[in-house]
């Protein structure tokens, strides 16, 4: 059974937790996190790894991350100048609910896509008699 937080604590703790989650629930962070979960990656290996983000985009969850203790750069002084970046141990410890979400979502797509239907039936079917009702009224 989940441990639940004090009412006292509630605002302070969902407040965090509400910041956190959107910082690793956004559209690209979990896939780089998952991608480092592999091991260092230079910046256009993240880029080709991770289907459809942009070098912007990259660059700013790389940033994110990095600002949050997720991430580590590290910026090797050669030529041409080479960037890794790696989980750090706080980031590491993020890569096994990462990988268990994934899981998670690929194991529930058939039954998710099958709820989703089944709401959009419905859904319609309130609108067709809600329209009818006013129809008759």
């Amino acid at each position: 059974m989940p441990r639940t937080i004090r009412a006292d604590d509630h605002d302070d703790v969902s407040c965090r937790a509400r910041e956190m989650l959107d910082r690793i629930g956004d559209k690209w962070s979990l896939a780089v996190v998952h991608q480092l979960g592999w091991g260092p990656r230079r910046f256009t290996e993240l880029k080709y790894s991770v289907e459809g983000i942009s070098q912007r985009m990259l660059t700013a969850t790389l940033r994110g991350l990095e600002r949050d203790g997720l991430v580590k750069r590290t910026i090797h002084p050669v030529v041409p100048p080479r960037v890794d970046y790696e989980l750090t141990p706080l980031g590491v410890g993020l890569v096994e609910t990462v990988c268990a979400m994934l899981r998670w979502t690929v194991a529930q797509r058939n039954a998710i896509e099958r709820a989703r239907a089944d709401y959009d039936r419905r859904r319609a079917a309130e609108r067709q008699e809600a329209s009818s009702a006013a129809l008759t009224s």
